[in-house]
């Protein structure tokens, strides 16, 4: 079976800070995986290599078989693969949440506009903003926004989801909203890796959970065993910060 995505010895640096040192990660198709770890760990810089966001510094990266860091490859046709959502959610704030998910639709896939906004509507209704469709990005809260961001990523029919802090820059009561989405993307078989600082998600939903630290993987296992019982002590000191934070 060919991996969804593979890294062979990821290394990137930005001038002489090395933020990846030889990451090597297999994501296959169906899997969600997610990656925890402190700020600085190198989590949303790996997630940019996979799209070539970042060009890593040595070592290859594949998606469904295909080597994205060779110099000849078609990085667009690659990409149209790939549905990213980041912390920030990125919407045009002169665009409606429906004309913000048809847009790429049309430009990047060349679908009429009919085509573009019956899809839209279907994946605005999906992520549960589907009455929000003529608001302005503006007219909305941000777990809303961040749902019409997963639309827009879903429109494109992607076969693997990267998403880098999701929930990060939500209040905290919309973050529940957001991850329920996500939650059922899971249940529906797409292929996610996510950058998460959410335990309680990454637990439920994640097959499995890798912990970075210092541009290294520093443990690579099923959720349980990472987040319940972690083997390395220093995913252990992360957990307790992260889970005990007054303690």
């Amino acid at each position: 079976m060919t991996h969804a995505i593979e890294l062979q010895d990821l290394h990137k640096h930005f001038g002489k800070n090395e933020v990846l040192r030889g990451i090597d990660l297999t994501v296959d198709p169906g899997q969600v995986v997610c990656v925890i770890g402190p700020s600085g760990s190198g989590k949303s810089t790996l997630l940019r290599c996979v799209n070539m966001l970042e060009r890593p510094t040595r070592g290859r990266v594949y998606v469904k078989g295909v080597e994205v860091t060779h110099p000849d490859v078609d990085i667009d046709a690659v990409r149209r693969h790939i549905g990213m959502v980041f912390q920030q959610f990125n919407l045009f704030p002169h665009m409606s949440a429906l004309q913000n998910v048809m847009i790429a639709q049309q430009r990047v896939l060349k679908r009429s506009k009919g085509e573009a906004e019956t899809i839209a509507r279907e994946n605005l209704d999906k992520v549960g903003v589907g009455e929000k469709c003529h608001s302005l990005p503006g007219q909305l809260s941000g777990g809303q926004q961040q749902r019409v961001a997963i639309a827009r990523a879903l429109a494109m029919n992607p076969d693997l989801m990267l998403f880098d802090e999701p929930t990060s820059a939500l209040d905290p009561e919309l973050v529940g909203d957001v991850l329920a989405v996500m939650r059922k993307l899971a249940e529906e078989g797409m292929t996610m890796l996510v950058v998460t600082h959410e335990m309680g998600f990454a637990r439920e939903v994640a097959e499995r959970v890798v912990f970075m630290d210092g541009g290294v993987v520093v443990e690579d296992g099923n959720a349980d065993q990472v987040i319940g019982d972690p083997r390395q002590e220093r995913t252990r000191a992360f957990l307790h910060r992260v889970l005990h934070p007054e303690g």
